[in-house]
């Protein structure tokens, strides 16, 4: 069986100094905000090229936390792309603001840049972001809308450890990036955590009050904030991880070229561009019989995943808040779209032998 994912296979080659690390931690005696988390702060800070790092619990609060900062007026609205995992729309609907969805570019699967300005109205606060998979948005042109519209920009980098655009890093570009570490990214932890980057001072201390109940002082509290911080083993277990972070996505891209050279062309494929440094959080293919191909493989021995079967606004939850609205580039996506193991645990036979079950489909 060739499964999608094994978490413990994939963290087996750090075993060794995630148990060193994890003594340290006991022995040390202090396990919240401590030497292990300002160490990774200062590491992920520089590997990404941000100025500032403050870790936080997860991804869905760094996103939170940033809106929060800017005390936006409730009911103002925040452009995000359709397609998106539902944690970001949920960050935006917590803060007590007004989603509003644009579709996607069929070609990278994220936000299309050409039809942000038409969602922009008087009401419109920022632009959340997301690259998705592993890939860049194209950040040019949204720095530049964001720049002349006056708006705020948050980069969910939730899936984009390392990716960049024109060789710049995902997490530098707007007021804040906002990261998960999740077990399964790459760059994961053993556990949750997160992380927002920015190079802005004040926004970082904001950002550091936002997460302690909204104190900067012990017992003295300035603003009504929330228990939000990532703690010290988790830091511990990520600074081992970073090192090797390079490595990781480095792999992930040569399995990616593997499927990119040996699948036929029934299949669409992640798009190539030399202006993007793509990492492959996720690599996916899209089919007009996606639940067929899932089966089939699943029958030769091959698991998958769909990243993600529901579009947010078809989802449940969203009933009453975006139901109405129809997003037909999003729900082709949704249909047709199949995430193919591509994990630091695979290696080229394992894809090599997926490449020749899936040519057969």
């Amino acid at each position: 069986m060739i499964e999608y994912e094994n978490l413990h296979h994939l963290n087996q080659p750090f075993f060794k100094a995630f148990r060193e690390q994890f003594d340290k931690v006991l022995e040390s005696g202090w396990y919240i905000l401590g030497q292990e988390v300002t160490e990774f702060e200062n590491e992920f800070s520089g590997y990404v090229g941000s100025k500032h790092c403050a870790g936080l619990a997860n991804g869905l609060d760094a996103l939170i936390i940033a809106l929060r900062v800017f005390n936006f007026k409730p009911g103002s609205e925040v452009i995000v792309p359709s397609n998106t995992y539902i944690a970001t729309i949920l960050s935006i609907l917590n803060c007590g603001l007004k989603p509003v969805l644009v579709e996607p570019d069929i070609r990278t699967y994220n936000i299309d840049t050409r039809r942000i300005e038409e969602a922009i109205t008087a009401k419109t606060v920022a632009i959340m972001v997301v690259h998705l998979y592993g890939k860049s948005c194209k950040m040019d042109d949204i720095t530049r809308i964001c720049r002349e519209r006056n708006l705020k920009l948050i980069e969910d980098c939730a899936q984009s450890h390392g990716a960049a655009f024109r060789g710049k890093m995902t997490g530098t570009f707007g007021d804040f990036g906002a990261f998960s570490f999740y077990p399964t990214k790459n760059l994961g932890a053993l556990g949750d955590g997160g992380a927002l980057t920015t190079s802005d001072d004040d926004l970082l201390r904001q950002v550091k009050m936002y997460r302690n109940y909204g104190s900067e002082k012990k017992y003295y509290n300035e603003v009504v904030g929330t228990n939000s911080r990532l703690d010290e083993v988790q830091a511990a277990f990520l600074r081992v991880k970073l090192r090797s972070l390079n490595e990781i996505n480095e792999h992930k891209g040569k399995l990616a070229s593997l499927y990119d050279k040996g699948l036929k062309s029934d299949f669409i494929k992640p798009v190539v561009d030399n202006d993007f440094k793509d990492v492959f959080h996720i690599y996916n293919v899209r089919h007009p019989k996606r639940d067929e191909l899932k089966e089939y493989l699943l029958k030769n021995d091959i698991k998958t995943e769909i990243h993600y079967p529901v579009p947010p606004h078809k989802q449940k939850a969203m009933q009453g808040v975006l139901d109405a609205q129809s997003f037909p580039v999003s729900e082709e996506i949704h249909a047709s779209t199949l995430s193919l193991p591509v994990s630091y645990l695979h290696n080229g036979n394992d894809i090599e032998r997926v490449i020749e079950v899936m040519n057969k489909f």
